[in-house]
């Protein structure tokens, strides 16, 4: 059987803008997820480290300055190629979601990758927002002071985040309630089934 097509749909955006509830939408709509996140969690585990915000930024940062700005999305890849492999699916055109893009080479590597069945969606949501929601939150890598989680954001510019969010091929403004963002996220992916 011939590999089936694949359209995929990637969230970028600062820190808790909500990227993960988006992709979280996305897997109860039956849409399998790809998060970049856990290439780096699953590293740390490999290597016996915690789970922290400092031990998950060094790591990420060394393996982009070792194998280049791509390197998280190259180990995506694989991930995603097996997604379209998978026979015994109804649809003639898979449809994966990747959850937080970092940077600019991730999005061109995707570009490259998959051509014109890469969407880039960019989700934006005021900082402050976005602070109250990470404490929130409660995820063991986000026990941060509001500096710190500033400190974060600009770590994670320095990857070329804000120049892949200019990049985006659709904006989603994520300023209302969880409730509504999710009715937002759940209707632009029902366009794409």
């Amino acid at each position: 059987m011939a590999a089936r097509e694949i359209q995929v749909l990637a969230f970028v955006g600062a820190p808790a803008a909500g990227k993960t509830v988006a992709a979280l939408v996305a897997k109860d709509m039956g849409i399998p997820i790809i998060t970049m996140g856990d290439v780096i969690r699953d590293e740390l585990k490999r290597q016996g480290l915690s789970l922290s915000d400092e031990n998950a930024g060094r790591l990420a940062t060394e393996l982009r300055e070792r194998e280049g700005l791509d390197a998280i999305a190259k180990r995506c890849v694989p991930r995603i190629n097996s997604i379209k492999a998978m026979e015994g699916q109804e649809a003639e055109k898979a449809v994966v979601v990747i959850d937080g893009i970092r940077g600019l080479a991730e999005v061109e590597l995707f570009k490259k990758e998959f051509g014109p069945d890469f969407t880039l969606i960019r989700i934006d949501t005021p900082l402050v927002r976005r602070y109250e929601r990470i404490k929130a939150r409660g995820r063991a890598d986000d026990s941060l002071t509001f500096d710190e989680f500033k400190e974060r954001e600009e770590r994670e510019k320095g990857w070329g985040m804000e120049e892949a969010m200019e990049k985006a091929d659709k904006v989603i403004h994520n300023l209302g309630s969880l409730s509504a963002f999710r009715e937002q996220i759940k209707s632009f992916l029902d366009i794409k089934d």
